[in-house]
């Protein structure tokens, strides 16, 4: 049984104490919201009066937002930590009512600033050059300016913010207080306890048995609930179409790849080449785990089954640590603080409770500093994931130690890039400090583990997030049936005839929070395809490339995407940096396959 959020020791769990000392500190700073929300309602009709006006009413949202998210995040942490109690539910639900009223007292000053062309911008700027710092702001503005409604319906959207964001809440209310698994049994008489979260620990048993009742019973206790979670995702799409449709964007898609500052050749050439190129290798890879493995068939339930289950390192959180900051060392003293930090400081709550938010991701409160959410299952596979969410946290350490709030995120397809660069960093050092080839094959796994979670399943993800949308905008109705059917088929499209895909397969789409996140899950192959071709540049230049690197992360949101990648020295305006990844992971296959002696 999962312990309870109680009994776990203060140093599994992450530091709140950073943000608010108590939870009565938090509501003191939370009650004085309605006042700071006053000091930006002063500058309304005012905003654009001059170029003073204009930096002031801009400073003063800036501050709010700051507090915004500082309160924001610790309601968030709590019920990450455990969504089951009813007290980090109601912070959570406290939360969200303010932000709706905040959210509809400040929409005013997006709608003034939508009346301000590129010259009065420049003017404005010569007037008051402290405006500089918020030129990339101001351009969004200007870019958004067409889809901008009138202010009496901005204001009017902005009061339903917690309406909004009602279907990923019921998601992950459901997920961590209602959804419980029951046990099942194998063969030998045992009773296996299952769980959301530990379902992903089963899926990668070397037992084969194991393995496939797992899937039957988790995949079953989820079929219960299939239609409610359609009816909540269905809704959110709902949701964006009649935005996108109110706003006079062309279609979903363009929407919410205007806000990543992404043309819609950038992410068809992600989602399409790797599909088309990868599918090929992953098959080979399929072909080659049902071959050692000895399996009478390869299924949906064994992708993940070890294909050399002797070789599973154990590791401790603290033998991780350690490892993966060592990893880091070619990053420089300035990054390389920030990391040891992250763990010395309680950055990351990696323990394993009752009600805990499944998967892992990184928060990073402006003004504080980053919290990473993991949970540890005392594998080696745990330090990639802790690599992974230590890259988000680097990334945002610096680009706010450098930038102000506005300035300080980048778009979400760039935001994988420093993430999956730690996990290649990491690889790279353990093949580095070791000769062995049980060590090598371990590796070499699991980079292809990284990729095969970027490439396929993110990937995969984001092909069904492009066929619902076109559904939706065709008035086809978004259930259960259409969504089961459409990801069961994008499965069967990306592994053929080498692994048998059930119907239940289709379920999948119920188990990842990405599809409330808008284009989410195709950056993080975006991501991925940055990092391999930036990782590739630092092999003999390590001290000029990872300089290169750290002014991209510094940079923060001060450029567009492309300009990023570019700094970078990667151009994703073409299919050759894809390619060329998809080539790398042909070359981890390859080598697997020499390893293992097996002649495809």
């Amino acid at each position: 049984m999962a312990r309870t959020r109680a009994d776990i020791p203060e140093q599994e769990k992450w530091n709140l104490d950073d943000l608010f000392s108590s939870q009565e500190a938090w509501q003191k700073a939370m009650d004085k919201i309605p006042a700071m929300l006053q000091e930006v309602q002063q500058w309304e009709h005012q905003v654009t009066k001059d170029g003073a006006s204009l930096y002031q009413s801009l400073t003063s949202y800036e501050a709010l937002q700051i507090h915004m998210v500082q309160t924001g995040t610790y309601a968030s942490l709590r019920e990450s930590g455990d969504g089951s109690d009813p007290e980090n539910q109601a912070l959570t639900a406290a939360f969200s009512s303010v932000q709706g009223e905040v959210q509809a007292g400040v929409s005013f000053l997006e709608s003034e600033l939508q009346h301000l062309t590129a010259d009065e911008v420049t003017m404005m700027i010569a007037e008051e050059p402290r405006l500089e710092d918020f030129r990339r702001t101001l351009d969004r503005v200007l870019d958004e300016q067409p889809f901008r409604l009138g202010p009496e319906a901005e204001k009017v959207l902005a009061s339903f913010g917690e309406v909004h964001k009602a279907p990923f809440m019921i998601y992950e209310r459901s997920k961590s207080s209602d959804l419980r698994f029951p046990s099942f049994p194998t063969s030998d008489g045992k009773e296996h306890p299952l769980t959301f979260n530990s379902f992903a620990s089963y899926e990668t048993s070397p037992e084969t048995e194991v393995r496939r009742r797992a899937y039957e019973t988790f995949y079953e206790q989820l079929s219960r609930y299939q239609h409610t979670y359609a009816a909540a995702y269905a809704t959110e799409v709902k949701k964006q179409v009649i935005e996108s449709n109110l706003r006079g964007y062309d279609s979903v898609t363009h929407m919410l790849l205007s806000k990543q500052e992404v043309t819609e050749a950038m992410y068809h050439r992600q989602l399409d080449t790797i599909q088309e190129q990868l599918a090929p290798v992953m098959r080979r890879f399929a072909a080659l785990k049902k071959e050692v493995l000895g399996l009478d068939r390869m299924t949906y339930a064994d992708l993940k089954a070890p294909i050399d289950p002797d070789n599973n390192p154990e590791m401790s959180y603290e033998e991780a640590s350690a490892l993966v900051l060592d990893s880091l060392d070619v990053m420089g003293p300035e990054y390389k603080q920030f990391m040891q930090r992250a763990i010395d400081e309680r950055w990351v709550d990696y323990a394993d409770n009752e009600g805990k938010r499944s998967g892992a991701f990184c928060s990073s409160p402006y003004g504080v500093h980053p919290y990473i959410l993991v949970t540890w299952h005392h594998s080696m596979q745990d330090a990639f994931t802790l690599a992974h969410e230590l890259g988000h946290a680097g990334h945002f350490a610096l680009a706010q130690k450098y930038q102000r709030l506005s300035n300080t995120r980048p778009s979400m397809y760039f935001i994988e890039a420093p993430s999956t660069m730690n996990e290649m960093l990491l690889s790279r050092h353990i093949l580095e400090q070791s000769t062995d080839e049980k060590t090598r094959r371990w590796v070499l796994l699991q980079s292809l583990g990284t990729y095969y979670h970027n490439f396929v399943t993110h990937i995969l993800e984001g092909e069904l997030q492009r066929r619902v949308y076109a559904h939706a905008e065709a008035g086809t109705p978004i259930t259960a049936k259409l969504l089961n059917e459409e990801k069961t088929d994008a499965l069967r499209a990306f592994w053929g005839e080498e692994v048998e895909i059930p119907d239940s397969a289709g379920l999948t789409w119920m188990r990842q929070p990405h599809y409330y996140m808008g284009l989410y899950p195709y950056t993080y192959s975006a991501g991925l395809t940055v990092s391999t071709a930036a990782a590739q540049q630092m092999k003999g230049r390590e001290e000029e490339a990872a300089a290169a690197w750290l002014d991209v992360l510094k940079a923060g949101g001060t450029m567009k995407p492309l300009e990023l990648m570019q700094q970078a020295g990667v151009d994703m305006t073409t299919k050759a940096p894809i390619q060329e990844a998809v080539a790398y992971v042909d070359g981890i296959v390859s080598e697997l396959e020499s390893l293992f002696a097996l002649k495809r």
